[in-house]
């Protein structure tokens, strides 16, 4: 899966993009809403190297992309997607973000692509994420791409050594074809 936007390109993760996916999977602004954070340059690039045969046409697994800027091709995040073994089911999906490039719309212009994908070419039925409720910043963009909270799960993920919420958000895809402001 490769998708361009004005800004940004998503595409296959790559050996070189291991300590820029280190530096921001490990940063505790990042980690602490995160179920994988590595904990070396080696273990990132392990997990890229597993990735390399992952693919959108492969059920039950997740295929975990880039994001890079468009322009100077720096990685800048990640997204996962996971599509389960039965075409009828919830997609869900994850996307991180470094620090630095937080706060610009990267992540929900990231998602309106994924989602153009999702729910037009794939011709996918729903999408849904988890979100730990103390992520204000990540519950507004997907407010913003015109997702609805529909559970919230008290203290159900044992994460980062403690017991955390999580918050699961899904959007229908007769929702995103119905609210053009989305997309």
């Amino acid at each position: 899966m490769e998708l361009d936007t004005p800004r940004l390109r998503l595409d296959a993760l790559r050996p070189e993009d291991a300590p820029a996916l280190f530096a921001y999977r490990a940063d505790p602004a990042v980690s602490r809403f995160q179920g994988w954070c590595p904990a070396s340059v080696a273990e990132a690039a392990a997990f890229i190297a597993r990735q390399a045969g992952a693919s959108l046409d492969m059920p039950e697994g997740w295929c975990q992309r880039a994001i890079r800027l468009r322009d100077s091709g720096e990685l800048i995040g990640d997204l996962g997607i996971h599509l389960p073994a039965q075409a009828e089911g919830s997609i869900e999906f994850g996307i991180s973000i470094a620090p630095a490039h937080q706060g610009q719309g990267y992540a929900t212009e990231a998602l309106r692509a994924v989602f153009g994908l999702i729910f037009g070419r794939l011709g996918r039925h729903r999408v849904h994420a988890s979100v730990d409720p103390r992520n204000l910043a990540s519950m507004a963009m997907l407010r913003t791409l015109g997702m609805r909270q529909e559970a919230h799960h008290r203290e159900s993920l044992w994460l980062q050594g403690e017991w955390v919420d999580d918050l699961v958000f899904a959007l229908l895809a007769r929702e995103w074809h119905a609210s053009p402001s989305t997309h």
